[in-house]
């Protein structure tokens, strides 16, 4: 990350302990501009051929903003920020001609920055890095976990995007190895099958029902609060299911629930039914934990990534930051899906589920969440 230094992986793990400590953030300090400012004239996308892969559509329906200010984009990001930067290499079988450009997702334009490198594969790779002042500015220490976050939602979002220009097989390489790019999403023509790289593929399916549609993901939103209503154990199942398929395995997916019988549940292992592992009523604690927002101790459900022990390494927390915030993005849509609110929810302090659970302390943190509901703010203000 920006200003991030990969031989001192112990500044890296004591930024992670204090953003999850009480501390309050101080003042707020400027962001910065609100993309990159990429070198040379902007290009306009190039009309693309009946055959190929038409980068255009790609992001428009992955990373595009859909407003003036720039804040309302396919991918959620905390605060509305949006630190997340594109920078595209692009092979043979593509609207755009090889070579390398910066995206501007205000503008929906990209600047050539140069040749490809030699090897290129055919299709785009889209390197996802984070300008950290922008996340900062705001959650001040708070900062490291959304940025990861934010950049797991950005791979999503371009996963996504692939699938739903028929691209069988998208490889998304978030192993957390790397500084810049943090994680990196390789999308071949819609002709090719397989991965590129397959060891480091993650191979995940949609959320579910199959390919997403265009349409579809241009009306994702993040639903405001209140999010009240508990969602059926069918539509609950599906979430905690895609959840858990692209979630990696450094990560525990569990829902908080609500009345009638509160507590935790998850997946049984037949995978088909929900499994109550802990009783009590979890979600006003998850409302403390998650920077003292009220409202989620009244959400119908909280989906809960659940990892991240406070001894990991520097690619464990960015690996299980950057899985959490994919599978999130996906299990988003899966609620959309199933006629749910939803809302991801990124920030949390002492939220050591493990430890309230009676388990030894510091190795099941609360990592990222998607507060659920059967109905959202706008139906609440019009009852």
């Amino acid at each position: 990350m920006e200003h991030a230094r990969e031989d001192r992986p112990p500044d890296f793990v004591a930024a992670l302990a204090r953003a999850r400590s009480p501390e309050r953030p101080g003042p707020g300090t400027p962001a910065g501009g609100a993309v990159r400012a990429w070198p040379g004239p902007p290009t306009a996308f190039p009309q693309a051929g009946p055959e190929g892969l038409d980068v255009q559509v790609l992001l428009r329906l992955s990373l595009a903003a859909s407003d003036g200010s720039g804040r309302l984009r396919p991918a959620p990001s905390a605060g509305a920020l949006h630190p997340v930067d594109t920078e595209l290499t692009v092979g043979a079988g593509c609207s755009l001609p090889p070579g390398r450009y910066g995206y501007d997702p205000l503008r929906h334009r990209v600047h050539r920055l140069g040749r490809q490198p030699d090897g290129t594969p055919p299709g785009v790779t889209a390197g996802l890095s984070v300008t950290t002042r922008r996340t900062v500015s705001h959650y001040g220490h708070r900062a490291l976990p959304l940025l990861l976050l934010d950049t797991g939602h950005a791979a999503a979002a371009l996963y996504l995007a692939a699938r739903a220009l028929g691209v069988s097989e998208p490889d998304v390489r978030l192993d957390g190895l790397a500084e810049n790019p943090l994680a990196a999403v390789h999308i071949p023509p819609a002709d090719r099958h397989g991965p590129v790289h397959p060891a480091d593929s993650a191979r995940v399916p949609e959320p579910s029902e199959g390919r997403p549609a265009p349409a579809e993901l241009l009306a994702r939103r993040s639903d405001p609060p209140p999010l009240s209503g508990a969602p059926s154990p069918d539509a609950l199942l599906a979430v905690l299911t895609t959840a858990a398929r692209a979630g990696g395995g450094d990560l525990r997916w569990c829902a908080a629930v609500g009345p009638p019988r509160p507590g935790l549940v998850e997946q049984a292992a037949d995978g088909a039914t929900l499994r109550r592992y802990a009783a009590g009523e979890a979600r006003p604690t998850l409302a403390a934990w998650a920077a003292g927002q009220a409202w989620i101790a009244d959400a119908g459900a909280v989906l809960l990534a659940v990892g991240c022990p406070a001894e990991a390494d520097v690619p464990h927390i960015r690996r299980a930051h950057l899985r959490a915030g994919f599978a999130v993005h996906l299990a988003h849509v899966t609620a959309r899906r199933h006629g749910l609110a939803a809302r991801p929810v990124g920030s949390w302090q002492q939220a050591d589920l493990g430890a309230a659970l009676g388990a030894a302390p510091g190795r099941d943190w609360v990592v990222h969440a998607l507060a659920l509901g059967t109905r959202h703010a706008d139906e609440e203000n019009t009852t």
